[in-house]
């Protein structure tokens, strides 16, 4: 597809450059040959006699020099033109053509992940029916399990709403001052951390940033098991959480952030890979940039700083 597009487009931009340059000839040629007959045509009127009268036929030759000139030039245009507009193209094409295979990419993690409570779903229905003496408590039981995958199909459903909340909402969050520290309290909730909280005042919307606050705090007890979380806001505008959990290994810092991407010490936890995603998407619409430091076994820390 992108090949047709990117061929399409080197041609328009050709036409282009090749309209404007042939009439640019158009007139050069128009003018140089007006100039020459109006030369030839005034020696004949003042001068009939005269023994130094351009000759006609260097005329003829000098306008004919002067079409074979332009003509090259064309061609050369139309070649550096061709070139330039293929690249130009491709560059042009780029980031749609990213941007197509991460939501291709996008699409596929979301219909794997919904699959799975779905296969999960379909399969305990269809045992349970072939059961012509089901107990009461073995239906209770199934109806526990298939509400459970019921319940992980909504939370996906809601980080997939999330996502693209926070993709498409530049213009729709309300900036206003807010404290960092009742940030992070409130997205602490009852869940038992410790704080080291400075009052930093920062210009944000207050329900996104409470939200990255959650994601980043509920990932640091999830992976240290609760023990040992700390938050801290600090000048200028800096929010940390630290956990002595189990880390993150170096050939998987690089891809935290992208979506659906899990690394090997996550797989045995709940969770789709989505939290972070979302976490840098907030963070990015603050102009703020997320650190990381994480050592496997000894814990990690995230850093969100706001210039």
């Amino acid at each position: 597809m992108f090949t047709k597009a990117r061929t399409k487009l080197t041609l328009y931009y050709l036409g282009i450059i090749m309209t404007i340059s042939l009439f640019f000839s158009f007139i050069i040629y128009q003018g140089a040959t007006i100039e020459l007959t109006r030369i030839e045509n005034m020696q004949k009127i003042r001068r009939p006699n005269s023994a130094f009268l351009i000759d006609p036929d260097l005329i003829a030759e000098t306008k004919s020099r002067i079409f074979f000139s332009l003509l090259t030039l064309n061609i050369f245009i139309l070649g550096v033109s061709g070139v330039s507009g293929y690249f130009l193209s491709g560059k042009t094409l780029k980031p749609i053509s990213e941007m197509m295979e991460e939501q291709k990419e996008f699409i596929s993690n979301a219909s794997h992940e919904l699959r799975t409570p779905l296969a999960s779903l379909k399969t305990e229905i269809e045992v349970g029916l072939r059961d012509k003496e089901l107990k009461l408590k073995t239906a209770i039981d199934l109806i526990r399990s298939n509400l459970e995958e019921v319940n992980n199909m909504t939370k996906l459903s809601n980080y997939l709403l999330e996502l693209n909340k926070f993709q498409n909402s530049s213009g729709n969050l309300k900036f206003s001052k807010v404290n960092l520290a009742d940030i992070v309290k409130e997205a602490s909730g009852k869940n038992k951390v410790k704080f080291n909280l400075e009052k930093v005042i920062i210009n944000g919307d207050k329900d996104s940033l409470t939200e990255l606050s959650r994601i980043l705090i509920d990932n640091a007890i999830k992976y240290s098991g609760g023990n040992n979380v700390e938050i801290v806001t600090r000048k200028p505008g800096i929010i940390e959480v630290k956990d002595k959990g189990i880390g993150i290994s170096e050939k998987d810092l690089p891809h935290i952030f992208d979506r659906f991407y899990r690394g090997d010490k996550a797989r045995g936890k709940d969770g789709y890979g989505l939290g972070l995603s979302i976490a840098k998407q907030i963070a990015d619409l603050h102009s703020a940039r997320i650190k990381v430091e994480s050592k496997l076994s000894k814990g990690s820390t995230f850093k969100v700083i706001f210039s």
